[in-house]
């Protein structure tokens, strides 16, 4: 056939993954760097229940207790957040301003702008003004600081060797899921938290580092704080279908919750950067609206895992449960506005638990704590913008594995009402505003759809005389848009020749910046083009002379 197109070989040097041995050596970093955030996690976890006893108990010890347990004088509720959050704003300013915020989107920024690198005094300013703020009663998770203690961690270890900016990348994240991993017993959590929210990628040379440190730290939280779940729930009988229907119920309210305490956050934000005083003094009149919640509600202050645990297994008051909605709520949203130090994770547990609590009253019974779990998972799906996050959370933190539907539906239903109605989540508003887009829809790019000999134009003549003129690029026709695209950038030029693979002295054409916008033109026809291609076809029947004599 004259003028048809010779078929072209096989692409064997393409695979699913693009992956090299060196993934292999910074998995072999990544274990150490977990072991290291798991040691920060306990040390953390130890410091926070130094400086609450010390406070509100005057006693020398370690084990970690809810500000709120015990009844106290009104001027040590009013005044104890006060008196952390003036450290902290000190801290902030002569130490480190990085150790101002809740610690995710902090990490999110060093990875985008700062090529991973994390100065070493934040390694130990983050955790020590965490610990502070959450000891002097606090509203506030470790998990936070945890991510940025422990993504110093990794991202020391990666400046103090010949890496890359990616594989950085890779360690202060390893070092970061290997933190929450070690807080929570959450090793399959953490790691889809880091895949979510902070890897912006799904591929082998981060995931399977990411996955050692994990399961490193997972195995020496083992040694020092045993495997037993944060909130282990009794076993239970599946619940059955309409309760998977009404999951839908804390799910809607829950994404709704979510966007109300995101809008509370940075409407706090804004407040107070509005005040005529330093940034450095935020702090404290966020300690003042702390302290007043404590006077309301005082089993809202610090970390609140007994009170996660009372509602999440049913045993919480109505008192209690209306208290830590609304007060919890508050002062968490307001103070976290202040620049203080902080998590955002363990809050956003007892909002969750209690938003469902409060809806189990009104929603037929199921089994004790049932509703409260689900409405964890919602909020955290809310917040967070990551449902497979918030659903595995849920699991690894209960060990209620079969409400694993319920928890489908709510922690979906609140992302979908979320993702509908907010463009950013509490972890990313912070970074537009500092000028910065973070898109977290992760597709596959269609560059990589598309050889170059489906678009090239084929003329040796032109690829001949480019090659004469000392053109910088070459490429082959094998070779996908993605690979050419990146030929084109590490050359800096428009332009490139392609070549036959199997001899390279043989020019088959030319290939310009602009045929790249064919794969771009075909994924935007495919997204927008909308068209009926199967259509129903009315059939009429008609009946036949003899047919109708017979009636």
């Amino acid at each position: 056939m004259s003028g048809a197109t010779p078929a072209q070989p096989r692409a064997t040097h393409l695979g699913d993954f693009q992956v090299r041995p060196r993934m292999l050596l910074i998995a072999l970093l990544a274990v150490p760097v977990g072991g290291a955030a798991a040691l920060a996690a306990l040390a953390l976890l130890k410091l926070i229940g130094l400086i609450t006893n010390l406070v509100f108990y005057q006693r020398f010890d370690t084990a970690l207790v809810a500000p709120g347990a015990a009844a106290h004088p009104w001027w040590l509720v009013l005044t104890a957040p006060v008196a952390g959050a003036l450290v902290i704003g000190l801290m902030a300013r002569f130490g480190s301003e990085k150790i101002r915020g809740h610690g995710m989107p902090e990490a999110i920024e060093a990875i985008l702008t700062g090529e991973s690198k994390v100065a070493p005094r934040v390694a130990v300013l983050k955790p020590v003004s965490a610990a502070v703020s959450i000891g002097t009663g606090g509203p506030f998770g470790a998990e936070g600081p945890i991510i940025m203690t422990g993504g110093a961690v990794g991202s020391i270890l990666a400046q103090l060797l010949h890496l890359s900016a990616d594989e950085r990348k890779t360690l202060l994240v390893a070092g970061a899921a290997g933190g929450m991993a070690a807080t929570f017993n959450a090793p399959l959590a953490s790691i889809l938290l880091a895949v979510e929210l902070l890897l912006f990628e799904w591929r082998p040379r981060s995931f399977v580092p990411v996955a050692a440190a994990v399961l490193t730290s997972t195995l020496c939280r083992g040694f020092l704080l045993g495997t037993a779940p944060v909130f282990g729930l009794p076993a239970a009988p599946a619940p059955g279908a309409g309760a998977d229907v009404l999951a839908l119920v804390p799910g809607i309210t829950g994404g709704l919750l979510a966007i109300a305490a995101t809008a509370l956050v940075y409407l706090a934000e804004d407040g107070f950067a509005r005040l005529p005083i330093h940034w450095m003094w935020w702090p404290a009149i966020g300690g003042l609206v702390i302290g007043a919640g404590g006077l309301v509600e005082p089993r809202a202050l610090g970390v609140g895992y007994d009170v996660i645990d009372q509602l999440l297994t049913g045993q919480a008051t109505t008192s209690l449960i209306i208290g830590v909605l609304v007060v919890k709520t508050l002062i968490w949203s307001l103070s976290l506005g202040s620049g203080t130090s902080g998590g955002v994770l363990a809050p956003v547990f007892m909002i969750g638990a209690a938003l469902g609590a409060a809806e189990g009253g009104l929603l037929p019974h199921v089994s004790a704590g049932f509703w409260a779990v689900c409405g964890l998972a919602a909020v955290v799906g809310g917040v967070m913008r990551s449902p497979l996050t918030g659903i595995v959370f849920t699991l690894e933190l209960t060990h209620a594995w079969n409400d694993l539907l319920p928890l489908v539906v709510a922690s979906v239903s609140a992302y979908a009402v979320s993702v509908l109605l907010l463009k950013r989540s509490v972890l990313t508003e912070k970074i537009a505003r500092r000028r910065l887009h973070l898109t977290r829809e992760y597709t596959t790019d269609p560059l990589e759809t598309f050889f170059a000999h489906e678009v090239m134009t084929a003329d040796p003549e032109v690829g001949h005389a480019l090659l004469a003129r000392g053109a910088h690029a070459t490429c082959h026709p094998d070779d996908t848009l993605r690979e050419v695209a990146n030929k084109l950038a590490a050359g800096n030029v428009t332009q490139a020749v392609v070549v036959d693979r199997a001899e390279p002295d043989r020019v088959r054409g030319v290939i310009t910046l602009a045929q790249l916008l064919h794969a771009r033109r075909r994924d935007l026809h495919e997204e927008h083009h909308r068209e009926r291609v199967l259509a129903v076809t009315r059939i009429s029947v008609t009946s036949s002379p003899a047919t109708s004599s017979k009636g």
